[in-house]
């Protein structure tokens, strides 16, 4: 465990360049979320459901990163800014995933996951040298592939293949409009 979040701490340090040093690490947002999530997370499979939720609702607090105690991560994964990111019980998330702020790993609904078998995944499986945009929504029980890319604001709702990008689209720029002013 000591181990692990060593590698945690680490990959703040080297993967947020706004970070100048590992005393300063300790202040980014993803490091108490992923420390937290990762004792979580053993309470959670030891059936102490209870105090590891209570633990996901203070650092949600603390910091803005959600992360479900029963939702694995692997190794050295990267939350950049941290705000606003939710990962469900059931998600996946491989080894070196870099995920940005305002990323959900969620399920479809209540109203088709509350059909599903007991025990059944509701939430994707991300696998390993993912990236994850800001404001990527990646929903239900489906497979993102190594080495794929999720664009910023993507909805993903199907299987993304490895080394894939699945992108949302662009905004269009138009240059005929003009600026009205006030003439007050």
């Amino acid at each position: 465990m000591l181990r692990l979040c060593g590698e945690d701490w680490d990959t703040v340090v080297e993967r947020d360049p706004s970070i100048r040093g590992h005393v300063e690490g300790l202040l980014h947002p993803a490091l108490p979320a992923m420390w937290t999530h990762r004792i979580a997370h053993r309470l959670h499979n030891r059936g102490l459901r209870l105090t590891a939720r209570a633990l996901m609702v203070f650092v949600r607090a603390a910091t803005g990163v959600e992360i479900h105690p029963g939702a694995r991560l692997g190794r050295r994964v990267f939350i950049d800014h941290g705000a606003a990111v939710v990962i469900g019980e059931t998600a996946v998330v491989g080894d070196d995933v870099t995920i940005y702020h305002q990323v959900t790993l969620g399920a479809v609904g209540w109203w088709r996951d509350n059909l599903r078998p007991s025990g059944e995944r509701r939430h994707p499986e991300i696998g390993r040298n993912v990236v994850l945009g800001t404001g990527a929504t990646v929903l239900g029980p489906i497979s993102v592939g190594d080495d794929a890319v999720i664009g910023a604001c993507a909805l993903v709702v199907n299987d993304v293949p490895g080394r894939a990008a699945a992108l949302a689209p662009t905004a269009a720029v138009s240059t005929s409009h003009t600026l009205r002013r006030n003439a007050s």
